[in-house]
C-alpha cells in the first residue's frame, strides 16, 4: 500500500471513529431508555490475527414471535475494528469498518435473559492481504456471525457474550480463504 491510499485509510479511520462518538454522545443524551449502547470485542482468528471491535449497538425494541418466555428480536450494529498480526508479511495492522443487523432470540424476563444470535453484515477492509501468500481478494467483505449471551443489570443495561465471525468476500473474486475468528464482547446499553 503506497503513502497515499495509507493516508487515505488512516483519514477514514479517523472519520468514522468522529461519527461512532457523535453517535454516542447523542445516544447518551437520548430520552429512550435502552436504545442506544456501545460495545467492545476482542478475539483471536486464523493465520494468528488478533481483533479488537469497538460499536455502537441500536435496539429499536422490535420483538416478534413469543415462544413461550422466549421472543425474538432485531438489533443494528455499526462496526470498526482493528486486526494485528505479527505473521504479516506485508500488512501486520488492518482497519476494519462495517455493520450488521442483528437477529436474538433472548428470554422475554429474568434477572439474567440467555440469548442466541446470528447476524449478517458488510465490512470494508484497509487492506485485504496480510502476507504475501494469505489475502482475502477483495476489501468489501461479508461477516456472518453465530453467537450466545446473557443480558442482566438493574435495567438490563448489561450484555455479555461470545461470538463467532466468518469474514469473506462471498466469492466475489478469488482467491477468497475467508477467515473465522472467535469473541467475547460486552455491551453497555443507555
Amino acid at each position: 500500500m503506497n503513502r497515499q491510499n495509507l493516508v487515505v485509510c488512516g483519514l477514514t479511520l479517523k472519520s468514522t471513529f468522529a461519527v461512532l462518538l457523535v453517535l454516542l454522545l447523542g445516544a447518551a443524551g437520548a430520552s429512550q431508555a435502552e436504545q442506544f449502547g456501545v460495545q467492545v470485542a476482542a478475539g483471536v482468528g486464523d493465520h494468528h490475527v488478533r481483533t479488537l471491535d469497538l460499536g455502537v449497538v441500536w435496539d429499536p425494541n422490535l420483538t416478534w414471535w413469543q415462544i413461550g418466555d422466549w421472543h425474538f428480536a432485531l438489533l443494528g450494529e455499526a462496526h470498526v475494528a482493528w486486526w494485528h498480526t505479527n505473521e504479516g508479511n506485508v500488512h501486520d495492522n488492518i482497519g476494519e469498518i462495517g455493520v450488521t443487523p442483528v437477529i436474538r432470540f433472548i428470554r422475554s424476563s429474568g434477572s439474567v435473559r440467555p440469548f442466541i444470535e446470528v447476524g449478517a453484515g458488510v465490512r470494508l477492509l484497509t487492506s485485504p492481504r496480510i502476507s504475501s501468500d494469505f489475502t482475502l481478494g477483495t476489501a468489501c467483505q461479508f461477516a456472518e456471525m453465530a453467537g450466545v449471551g446473557l443480558r442482566f443489570g438493574a435495567r438490563e443495561q448489561y450484555v455479555a457474550g461470545y461470538r463467532f465471525q466468518h469474514v469473506s468476500n462471498g466469492g466475489i473474486k478469488e482467491p477468497n480463504p475467508g477467515i473465522n475468528f472467535s469473541q467475547l464482547y460486552l455491551q453497555y446499553h443507555f
